[in-house]
């Protein structure tokens, strides 16, 4: 047996000294305390549906009208907002007067950054589960975006909980998938958020959700160490655990934040930069609640942990806008009111009721949620 070959195993590289320092100081940036991300990265069809929402027609120029909207908020929104997630098409879009958006955000102090992937597709020989698409050109696309000013990126992978879901192939399948993402993009000097959103659609309780994290977490971190990912250059973007929407015993914040954090502490290495919650649904007010909930919660927490929120940070946008260029003002203010929130509950300082947006505590739960 040749023992070379034994040794050769556990031969690999760490990442060169400069990207290392490079992607940390992108996700340390991105994480400073009391800021998260806006994701603004809805595809077409789903900037489509909030718009139809509205009733506003889902145009090229509606859709630009209400980013430009976003991004040109008073600069108060980058004491509580480090980042922004763009889809394609926003990357490329200007302000009425001909300013790129990425130029706009940047001389805010805001970090542009960039949903990759492109849709998740059906997992055949599983019970309805998927993964995601979008790795053959990766690197390429990830060279452009970062020459375009892109410093960080997201991929969204889908587990269902269901009896027999998410089975050891979702598991397996969408753990490779982010990892190999992870890969490309600190190959290309862009950050990665990983997202492995285990969807709150079921009746399933707080354990059951609280298992099925820890089982897809510990394979995420498992497969990111196959790749050998330089973790200190990554964000994690993961659901809170709660029950699902049709388990008819509610979680207190205080019980979401335990079995949340609880499930990181067994799973997430500290050396991960960042956890990024999603809101999953969850109204502007839950959101908010439980990041503080989770923020006050007295147990051993190595990361930041705070958001990147889309429907939770926009859902009182749109309403106040309504379409409407006299109201863009009043939807900015709703946007700094959320975003300040979500700032105080990434300290755990926030108190519960004390912003007040026009989408009330209105759910914003989507049944089986794609882009």
């Amino acid at each position: 047996m040749n023992n070379n070959l034994d040794k050769m195993t556990t031969y690999f590289s760490y990442p060169p000294v400069e990207l290392q320092e490079e992607l940390k100081s992108i996700a340390n940036a991105i994480v400073a305390p009391g800021k998260g991300i806006l994701a603004a990265d809805e595809s077409v069809s789903t900037m489509g549906k909030r718009l139809q929402d509205i009733n506003c027609e889902n145009t090229d120029e509606n859709r630009r009208k209400y980013r430009e909207l976003l991004f040109t908020s008073d600069d108060k929104l980058a004491q509580n907002i480090s980042g922004v997630i763009l889809f394609h098409e926003t990357v490329y879009q200007k302000t009425k007067d001909g300013t790129p958006f990425v130029d706009i955000l940047k001389k805010k102090g805001i970090i542009p950054g960039i949903k990759v992937d492109q849709g998740v597709v059906p997992l055949m020989g599983s019970e309805d589960e998927c993964t995601t698409q979008g790795l053959d050109n990766l690197s390429a696309r990830c060279a452009q975006y970062k020459k375009d000013g892109c410093q960080f990126a997201k991929w969204r992978c889908v587990l269902k909980i269901n009896k027999n879901t998410p089975s050891y192939q979702a598991i397996q399948e969408n753990a490779n998938v982010l990892a190999r993402y992870a890969s490309i993009c600190q190959a290309n000097r862009i950050v990665p958020i990983v997202e492995p959103e285990v969807l709150p659609d079921g009746d399933h309780d707080l354990d059951r959700a609280q298992k099925v994290t820890e089982t897809v977490l510990a394979a995420v971190y498992k497969a990111l160490n196959d790749h050998h990912v330089y973790l200190e250059g990554t964000l994690l973007k993961p659901n809170m655990v709660t029950p699902g929407m049709g388990c008819p015993k509610r979680a207190t914040a205080a019980e979401i934040a335990a079995a949340t954090v609880t499930a990181f502490q067994r799973t997430v290495p500290p050396a991960v930069a960042g956890v990024t919650f999603l809101s999953g649904g969850q109204s502007e007010e839950e959101a908010t609640v439980n990041l503080n909930a989770i923020n006050t919660y007295v147990g051993r927490k190595p990361w930041p942990l705070t958001f990147s929120y889309g429907r939770a940070l926009q859902a009182s946008v749109l309403r106040a806008w309504q379409g409407k260029d006299d109201q863009v003002a009043a939807a900015q203010t709703e946007l700094l009111s959320r975003a300040l929130a979500n700032g105080q509950a990434a300290v755990g300082k926030y108190v519960a009721g004390s912003v007040q947006g026009k989408a009330g505590d209105q759910g914003l739960f989507i049944q089986n949620h794609a882009y």
